[in-house]
């Protein structure tokens, strides 16, 4: 597939609980360690940044992601929806090469849902390097391990919104697709289609070791099989 095909998609990573109250001491735990996870994958996620008016002036307001900074930052007013905290932060060279980080924790409230998603670029170096399989697997799996939320999925914007018309969080199937233990066994699925655990938390599904693009008629038709079998064994479903 050439680079024009593949960068016709743009790509999320959402993880999605609800419910669920932690002080913000826990959360700035969980928050730091991501962060500390996201670094070792790639290099331009070692440094982050608060938003600015201005791309020069945003990348003056350099955030540090230890424990204590977060736990600084959840106790202001600005951060706080609820019992809950929330944070954006974002990284990157170029103003089209960033990549944002936001997440909402801590709230025993079902509504709003408590999230962790992270934008990487769609074009550039940056992209390049982590829209693979390899990289956004281990991306998943460390939200995943940091946060244990229900239902995670790195997914295909454009493939979303064809598939699901309301694009809400557990309806429909990603690139990669994770389902928590208490969200239910994933029944058997077509021999290309990979399955493991992660830990003992729950199960990952990726539908292709290549780039997901709804460019791809394979991709497509492979997908909609899956959210097929998935959907019939009742895994498709909001949050």
């Amino acid at each position: 597939m050439s680079t024009a095909d593949r960068m016709t998609d743009s790509y999320y990573l959402g993880a999605y609980w609800t419910a669920r109250h932690e002080s913000d001491e826990s959360c700035a735990t969980r928050a730091s360690n991501l962060f500390d996870e996201l670094g070792r994958v790639e290099p331009t996620w070692r440094q982050w940044h608060e938003t600015g008016r201005t791309f020069k002036q945003a990348q003056k307001r350099r955030i540090q992601t230890d424990q204590a900074s977060f736990l600084e930052l959840f106790a202001k007013k600005k951060s706080r929806i609820g019992d809950g905290f929330q944070y954006w932060f974002w990284a990157g060279p170029h103003p089209d090469e960033t990549t944002s980080v936001n997440g909402f924790c801590g709230s025993a409230d079902a509504v709003p849902t408590s999230v962790c998603v992270i934008d990487p670029p769609s074009q550039g170096e940056v992209a390049e390097r982590v829209l693979t399989a390899p990289v956004m697997r281990e991306v998943l799996r460390s939200v995943v391990r940091c946060w244990a939320p229900a239902w995670g999925v790195v997914a295909s914007q454009e493939y979303r919104d064809q598939a699901s018309e309301s694009g809400m969080a557990g309806t429909f199937v990603g690139w990669m697709t994770y389902f928590s233990r208490q969200w239910g066994a994933v029944p058997p699925l077509p021999s290309t289609v990979r399955v493991e655990p992660v830990e003992d938390l729950g199960t990952l599904v990726i539908l292709t070791e290549e780039r997901f693009s709804v460019a791809n008629p394979e991709h497509v038709r492979l997908a909609t099989e899956v959210h097929q079998v998935l959907d019939a064994a009742g895994l498709l479903r909001p949050l």
